[in-house]
């Protein structure tokens, strides 16, 4: 089956407009309304429900979305793997990642990627997002992986995946039983917090503002400069914490920490890569596909 006739056809699903379709496929609508009327015509079935509203999807049609998407993907994985086996790629590559992407991310792909590469020899720089950046500026790092909602000028950003933030706490703490918090309400509890600067921190302020809530009220016990003593601090401590949720799985296996219900919008956060204007190619490009890659994998 032609590949890009069910990319047309992905495109038209998921946007639900064949004009709008016809912009991001850089095809006339006409093209698209072919390409749509031969797939139906192949099948022997109406893909799309047509209307003066717009178009909406049949039973047909969400079948076929849900399989066009696997092969699409499949046809991605391969393409993907025949570029590494085609690859002989040697130099150096300085890698700057946030503290939870250095610590929970990283190491897993940084093994899987020298292993295919073995030419490349890779160094990785951990601090906390602003840090990261800051090395890209004087050029200590080629690439970074940063967590921050804020963009700094002067650099450029692309999506790696997302990632969300949970209040936790001890399994003993006193705060252990507590069914849900808003963050409307955390200042009314003791909070272990990383430094400012870092991504999570930034996230967390930001997300309370939009709830109407009190920074400055506050009620820090403690500013820690890494996840892991966080985590160790709460598991000792009456009070609580916000964590990337990749960073306790090993806390929620054995038991030690509890997480507890957030009240209101998920903490969701963007973990991106970011570069010097014009410097996504050469090994930072390779280096971004693959951990893109993989994360999609697992």
């Amino acid at each position: 089956m032609d590949d890009f006739r069910l990319k047309v056809f992905v495109s038209a699903a998921r946007s639900l407009s064949f004009s709008k379709c016809a912009r991001m496929m850089n095809i006339s609508q006409p093209a698209v309304s072919k390409h749509i009327n031969e797939l139906e015509n192949g099948f022997g079935t109406a893909l799309f429900e047509r209307n003066p509203a717009g178009v909406t999807l049949t039973g047909a049609g969400r079948t076929l979305l849900e399989h066009a998407e696997s092969i699409l993907a499949a046809y991605r994985k391969m393409e993907f793997e025949m570029g590494l086996v085609a690859g002989t790629d040697k130099g150096r590559l300085a890698i700057g990642a946030s503290t939870t992407i250095a610590k929970y991310l990283m190491p897993e792909i940084l093994a899987r990627f020298m292993k295919r590469f073995e030419g490349i020899e890779v160094s990785m720089f951990s601090g906390n997002s602003s840090q990261v950046e800051e090395s890209l500026r004087d050029g200590r790092t080629d690439i970074g992986f940063v967590e921050n909602a804020s963009r700094s000028t002067g650099l450029q950003y692309r999506h790696l995946c997302d990632d969300e933030l949970v209040i936790v706490t001890g399994s003993k703490s006193r705060y252990s039983g507590t069914g849900s918090i808003g963050l409307d309400r955390l200042c009314r509890y003791p909070l272990a917090m990383r430094e400012k600067g870092s991504g999570t921190r930034e996230i967390i302020e930001r997300a309370m503002q939009e709830q109407g809530a009190d920074i400055s009220a506050l009620n820090i016990m403690i500013e820690l400069n890494s996840t892991e003593a966080i985590k160790s601090f709460i598991k000792n401590c009456d009070c609580l914490a916000v964590v990337s949720v990749i960073s306790i799985r090993d806390g929620l296996s054995d038991g030690s920490l509890t997480i507890i219900d957030t009240e209101g919008p998920d903490l969701t956060r963007e973990f991106a890569a970011v570069v010097r204007p014009g410097e996504y190619s050469g090994l930072n490009g390779k280096f971004f596909d693959f951990a893109r890659h993989y994360i999609g994998a697992v």
